[in-house]
């Protein structure tokens, strides 16, 4: 059994795609506030996201043999929505099988059957409460990042 070691661990990079600065402060405290040391790239809006996975715009030159080992998405995206960033995400061949989790607001069963088929391994509903909202992000990372087997 291969195991993980912390430092290992560490060097998992997380992309959050997420417009909201609220959402996006209280994702990086949560992180912080569970000791997750993981380096988080945030892109705000799906344009930017897509760049950064492709390294294309602002993000020419990137190393893109360097991508993330979970990323959380936000549904309601400006540029480009969140399922069109997902169908990009799955359509390319280096991302086809990064984690996905869709951690939105939204609680519309048909947009979590949609992003499911869509290729989302998960859709979570962003709790309103701070304490519920860290938790929830801890349980996410921890079940993606150390539980799961990355392929």
């Amino acid at each position: 059994m291969e195991r993980i070691t912390k430092n290992e661990n560490a060097h998992k990079l997380i992309l959050l795609i997420e417009d909201n600065t609220d959402d996006e402060r209280l994702t990086l405290r949560a992180l912080r506030k569970n000791n997750v040391m993981n380096e988080v790239i945030v892109a705000c809006d799906g344009q930017e996201a897509v760049d950064y996975l492709t390294g294309e715009g602002k993000f020419a030159g990137r190393d893109t043999t360097l991508l993330p080992s979970l990323i959380l998405l936000d549904l309601k995206l400006p540029k480009l929505g969140g399922l069109e960033v997902l169908q990009r995400i799955r359509a390319n061949e280096s991302t086809q099988f990064t984690p996905v989790v869709v951690f939105t607001a939204m609680e519309d069963t048909a947009q979590a059957k949609l992003a499911l088929s869509t290729g989302a391994n998960s859709f979570v509903s962003k709790p309103s409460e701070s304490e519920e909202y860290s938790e929830r992000i801890l349980e996410i990372v921890m079940y993606w990042l150390l539980v799961n087997r990355a392929i």
